[in-house]
């Protein structure tokens, strides 16, 4: 793939996830490569052809669905390609994100420029200008199986490109038909197939995954830091993390996150290598009994974290490659083999891939809450906390009447509890749930686009859980003494002390959560970790 500055070079082959996450996140410049618009042309001619000889083409000459037997004449075939996006326009729920929007739209753009979909070149061009000119189509989220592909959801980008609907276009819901003459292009005209094309696909579905593996993997090193911080708030022992022990059991996630941390934790003055920790307490000799200094192990939720994190690096990998195959697909039907001269009938539409991965990833990242909650649950827990304030309450000297007033990080802990029960309820697995649909033509159906949908909203709640999480070990670290952090972990301290001050008496902290959560969704955090270690990219998550 050809890359510019802020442009993008789509043949329908070499699409990646981080392509797609940048063209999501706003403005872009994305343009059809040549080689793609011949292999298009070609296979619309080849469906012209055999239109032309009058035989019965799935979607193209005939009914959909069940009504694949009732056959028409060429002259209908484009209103029918119209009439199929009408009907379909019924979704439910909330308006799609503007990223989601984004994303799907690229994604099928992509998927058609493999150039195996029968459409013309100006299809992709529509559907191109309407990304470049940020003008989203308003797309319910509900109303997908993810097979026959994301109908209903696409019916609402396919509308747009052909000039009806309503869009939104300089922070205006207006009709589609003026945002066209407002950018001065002329909307698609559909012919044979276009529609069809166009919704039979799992491109909305594909946007959901995309974003959530991303969302996914900021977790990942997150949850690294928390893990380091934690360590550190509970003056834990860092020779959890010590290579040998992640190379008898050389998962490649569990040993990246294990590295991970432990660069987080170097030259640490709170959590100290097994060698440091043992040498704090005297050899016990004669002894009959000696109480340890410092316990040499540390609880799951520390000790493990490179098990439950690594596990979810490991997750990650495998699901780029299939999203990345996914949104390099075509994933329509039928589908036209210029070569051979010839056109085929399947189920490309079908997202059993994607909603395995969804319904896996989601999985893993709720994880990563039930891993940061057990965690918190110890730094503010004073028979854990190795000598920690309750709940992390500020010192008060003796005498000061403002002593036993105070609850700290209590409340926080009870959130955080809530969210991470939350996220952890969303991990019900989808694809166990297709139903027979559209006369039991659709008799066996993904459910990716649920799933994907699922997936990105326990990432949404553990990024909450994360925002608390990294609140209350800086507050930790303060009492600790934060000059006794490893240089990473105070880096990142000073980053959050920047917006949010140290808590010296209770008060409402939502707006608190609010600011580390914007550092976290923003990738602001991961990008001052990346600039603390001095590199341009961290240990790659898969």
């Amino acid at each position: 793939m050809q890359h510019q500055r802020n442009a993008l070079v789509i043949d329908g082959r070499t699409l990646r996830v981080d392509d797609v996450v940048d063209v999501a996140s706003g403005g872009a410049d994305v343009r059809l490569a040549g080689s793609a618009a011949v292999r298009i042309e070609q296979s619309r001619e080849l469906k012209q052809t055999l239109i032309d000889s009058g035989q019965p083409i799935y979607g193209v000459t005939t009914g959909f669905g069940d009504s694949v037997t009732r056959q028409i004449s060429s002259a209908k075939t484009a209103e029918l390609q119209r009439n199929l996006v009408r009907y379909h326009l019924n979704g439910t729920g909330p308006i799609a994100a503007a990223d989601v929007v984004r994303a799907t739209m690229l994604i099928r753009a992509n998927c058609l420029a493999r150039g195996a979909s029968g459409i013309r070149v100006a299809v992709i061009d529509g559907l191109l200008a309407l990304v470049n000119h940020d003008a989203l189509p308003l797309i319910p989220e509900r109303g997908s199986v993810g097979a026959s592909g994301d109908l209903v959801p696409l019916c609402y980008v396919a509308s747009a490109v052909f000039g009806e609907g309503r869009v939104t276009y300089r922070n205006e819901t207006r009709p589609a038909t003026d945002v066209w003459t407002e950018i001065g292009l002329p909307p698609v005209v559909p012919e044979a197939k276009d529609g069809l094309a166009l919704i039979n696909g799992t491109s909305f579905s594909a946007a959901f995954a995309v974003l959530a593996l991303a969302e996914a993997e900021r977790l990942v090193r997150l949850a690294e830091l928390c893990t380091a911080m934690a360590s550190e708030a509970l003056l834990g022992n860092s020779g959890h993390f010590a290579p040998f022990i992640h190379a008898q059991k050389p998962h490649p996630g569990q040993q990246a996150s294990a590295a991970a941390v432990r660069e987080l934790l170097a030259d640490s003055g709170l959590a100290l290598d097994h060698g440091r920790v043992v040498g704090l307490t005297d050899r016990i000799g004669e002894r009959g009994y000696l109480k340890q200094e410092r316990s040499i192990q540390d609880r799951y939720s520390v000790r493990c974290a490179p098990h439950v994190i690594g596990m979810v690096r490991d997750t990650a990998a495998w699901v780029r490659q299939w999203v990345e195959i996914e949104i390099n697909s075509t994933n329509d039907n039928p589908l036209f083999d210029a070569g051979d001269g010839i056109v085929h009938s399947g189920g490309n539409f079908y997202g059993g891939h994607l909603v395995q991965a969804m319904d896996a990833l989601k999985v893993g990242v709720a994880n990563l809450a039930d891993l940061l909650d057990r965690q918190l649950e110890l730094v503010v827990d004073e028979k854990f906390n190795n000598g920690l304030t309750p709940n992390l309450v500020p010192r008060f000297a003796a005498g000061d009447w403002r002593a036993g007033l105070h609850h700290g990080f209590k409340g926080m802990q009870i959130a955080c509890s809530a969210i991470a029960a939350e996220a952890l309820k969303g991990t019900m697995p989808a694809s166990v749930f297709s139903r027979s649909t559209e006369a039991h033509n659709q008799d066996k159906v993904s459910m990716a686009p649920i799933a994907g949908r699922d997936a990105r909203a326990v990432a949404a709640l553990v990024e909450e859980v994360v925002a608390i999480h990294l609140l209350a070990m800086c507050q930790a670290l303060d009492l600790r003494g934060v000059e006794n952090a490893a240089p990473l972990t105070r880096g990142i301290h000073a980053l959050i002390r920047s917006r949010v001050p140290e808590l010296t008496d209770d008060r409402a902290m939502d707006g608190d959560i609010a600011v580390v959560l914007h550092l976290v969704r923003s990738g602001a955090l991961v990008a001052e970790l990346d600039r603390l270690r001095g590199r341009g990219q961290a240990i790659p998550v898969g």
